[in-house]
């Protein structure tokens, strides 16, 4: 796959740079001499921030012009909270509001980016079980599927200006920053990890640093667009993926979550823990990407030297 890396001191407009992935991807943009624009709710504080509310669809497309491209990553949190009816009217609400403001304010640039990269998630496939799927996959069932086509819908607009758009399908990033991993990492070391559920469920998961590369590669090559699993090549089971914490961190992990005990205390999001998600990252592999961090061992020590 050819690719035209973004040129020195190129424009990147990013929603969601606060965050986990945000915030990672903005570093290494910046490092690598480039200029980010972070869009904000709130007025912004310098010239490397832009105003933007995506409840009342509004956005400085001014500072959008120009930009080499935007990515999109804001999003209510999925494990923030219990999910109550109004939450998850938010977590829909919050991507599919945001991504129609973005989509809309590229497809309206007199100077529009060359790329439009939105935020998805392995959430898609629904729950696979045993079963492998990778982007040919239709829609799964339930709440998070229902998100992830709404969300990736919503950039139909810049689509249909002729933007290239690729939605980014996330798995559960491992870092000690951020996400999942960052609850999980606290418990192992004190020794009180352990499966949850059965531990046959499948996790598919991705190094942050694999995460930012496959970002800035489905930046960098012009001729892709549409889903990409951004997964580790290898999805394990959570009792696998319990062994090897415990090998990395050298703790016991004996102690095991029981899933009806999961379900009383998170309710409906129990459900995205003890789902089984085996999800293979078909196409980035195919355009050429390699990952740095491929199996867990690799992905667990970059996370906690």
């Amino acid at each position: 796959m050819s690719e035209s890396p973004l040129a020195p001191g190129s424009r990147v407009a990013i929603a969601g740079a606060s965050g986990l992935i945000g915030s990672a991807l903005a570093r290494s943009l910046t490092s690598d001499g480039h200029e980010v624009i972070r869009l904000v709710r709130r007025a912004p504080r310098g010239s490397d921030e832009a105003r933007w509310d995506p409840e009342s669809r509004r956005v400085d497309t001014a500072r959008l012009e120009g930009c080499a491209a935007v990515v999109n990553l804001a999003g209510a949190g999925v494990a923030s909270r219990y999910w109550t009816k109004e939450y998850k009217e938010r977590i829909r609400r919050s991507r599919v509001a945001g991504t129609t403001t973005l989509a809309d304010a590229v497809a309206s640039l007199d100077s529009p980016p060359r790329v439009f990269v939105n935020g998805s998630a392995i959430g898609f496939y629904g729950d696979t079980g045993t079963r492998a799927v990778d982007e040919s996959a239709p829609p799964g069932d339930g709440f998070l599927s229902s998100v992830c086509v709404e969300w990736e819908g919503a950039t139909a607009a810049a689509a249909e200006a002729g933007v290239r758009t690729v939605f980014v399908r996330t798995g559960l990033v491992v870092a000690r920053e951020g996400g999942a991993w960052a609850k999980l990492f606290p418990l192992f070391k004190a020794g009180l990890g352990g499966r949850l559920g059965s531990g046959e469920q499948y996790w598919s998961f991705v190094s942050l640093h694999d995460e930012v590369a496959a970002i800035r590669h489905l930046i960098d090559a012009e001729a892709l667009s549409g889903p990409f699993n951004v997964t580790a090549p290898e999805p394990l089971t959570n009792r696998e993926i319990t062994e090897a914490m415990g090998r990395v961190l050298h703790r016991p992990t004996v102690l095991a979550t029981p899933a009806p005990l999961l379900r009383l205390a998170l309710g409906e999001m129990s459900g995205d823990i003890l789902g089984s998600q085996r999800v293979l990252p078909t196409r980035l592999l195919e355009s050429g990407f390699t990952f740095a961090f491929p199996t867990i061992e690799d992905t667990l020590r970059a996370a906690t030297r």
